[in-house]
């Protein structure tokens, strides 16, 4: 590494104020200077930046323009993108150009399965490396219908989501014993009746593709992992929802067998997150996240520090193969801080 390293975070969520501070900490005492762009100056992620912009609203190559001008502007050695992730990567070749290190899969076509589930799931299937739920894709309220009789017919909770959904956007489960009154007073819920989603999705002739699948009601899991830039799985830690804010660093073997399946099946490079459900005791397939996942803060607890390695491994660093501390209970709380406003 260079004396002082430029690393870039484009329009990311507000724990990559967490990823930024990481980075900045680590243990070899390598000097950074980060950068952030988002389109709302105020933002939490760029409370850690040493220099922040606010980024323009265009899409596709009009932004991987901006990000180019970006980083020649402020001579950015590392960019870890997260919005229009897959415009960036398509355009990989103009940051090699350039001497800039993206912190991504330079793999398109598998970037791009990755970010629509049913392609993805359709993957999996056909690999067997582990498994997913029972589901359905569907554009019209009478295949959102059918495909919810048929779920309920093998004796399914149902639930649903866009299949382009990142994170909880657009998660819904059919409830048919909702009490509206008790909704009405009561905390937001993201439970539905059947007739009301059916009678909504009716009022148009198509929609987006809607990932109809079973509804798991078991621990969740989130398995944070860091590879080396061949996708040689050099850890994994399975963080669970332990209850409230509770999160549970946790040594599960056959989910840690599923994240060493996982790197040799798709060979996905630096940072990414397996997120499991468990039903009637067996792990299924939520999602694979190709970047930091949004708790990764959490699973530095383990000792290793994944976004600083990250960023280590992208400039040609070396790294081994890391036990991560198990059995950690975290948790989190607010912390009144006073802002710094980029204009």
């Amino acid at each position: 590494m260079s004396n002082v390293t430029k690393v870039w975070f484009n329009r990311w969520f507000s724990v990559a104020y967490h990823y930024m501070n990481a980075i900045r900490n680590n243990s070899d005492g390598a000097a950074f200077e980060l950068y952030g762009t988002h389109s709302d100056p105020k933002h939490m992620s760029l409370q850690a930046c040493d220099v922040a912009e606010v980024e323009p609203s265009v899409k596709g190559e009009a932004y991987v323009d901006f990000c180019i001008d970006f980083c020649l502007r402020h001579k950015i050695d590392v960019f870890v993108p997260r919005l229009n992730m897959l415009d960036i990567v398509k355009s990989i070749k103009r940051f090699d150009e350039i001497g800039v290190k993206v912190v991504a899969i330079q793999d398109e076509e598998l970037l791009g399965k990755l970010m629509v589930k049913d392609q993805f799931y359709e993957s999996v299937s056909e690999s067997g490396i582990m498994v997913i739920p029972d589901y359905h894709v569907v554009t019209t309220a009478e295949q959102f219908k059918a495909a919810y009789n048929d779920l309920a017919a093998k004796g399914h909770r149902v639930c649903f989501k866009p299949t382009d959904g990142e994170g909880g956007q657009g998660f819904r489960v059919i409830d048919n014993k909702r009490d509206k009154l008790a909704d009405l007073f009561g905390a937001v819920s993201r439970a539905l009746p059947f007739e009301e989603v059916y009678r909504t999705l009716s009022t148009v002739p198509q929609f987006g593709d809607l990932m109809v699948m079973e509804l798991l009601d078991g621990f969740e899991y989130s398995i944070d992992c860091l590879a080396a830039p061949n996708g040689e799985l050099l850890a994994a830690v399975p963080r669970r929802k332990a209850g409230g804010r509770l999160r549970l660093l946790d040594d599960v073997p056959e989910l840690l067998e599923i994240a060493q399946r996982v790197s040799e099946t798709y060979k996905i490079p630096y940072n990414y997150n397996i997120q499991m459900k468990y039903k009637n005791g067996v792990p299924k397939l939520l999602e694979i996240n190709p970047r930091m996942s949004g708790g990764l803060h959490v699973s530095c607890l383990s000792g290793i520090n994944f976004p600083y390695l990250a960023i280590k491994l992208a400039l040609g660093g070396t790294v081994h193969k890391l036990t991560p501390e198990f059995g950690v209970l975290a948790s989190h709380v607010e912390q009144p801080m006073r802002m710094t406003v980029f204009e």
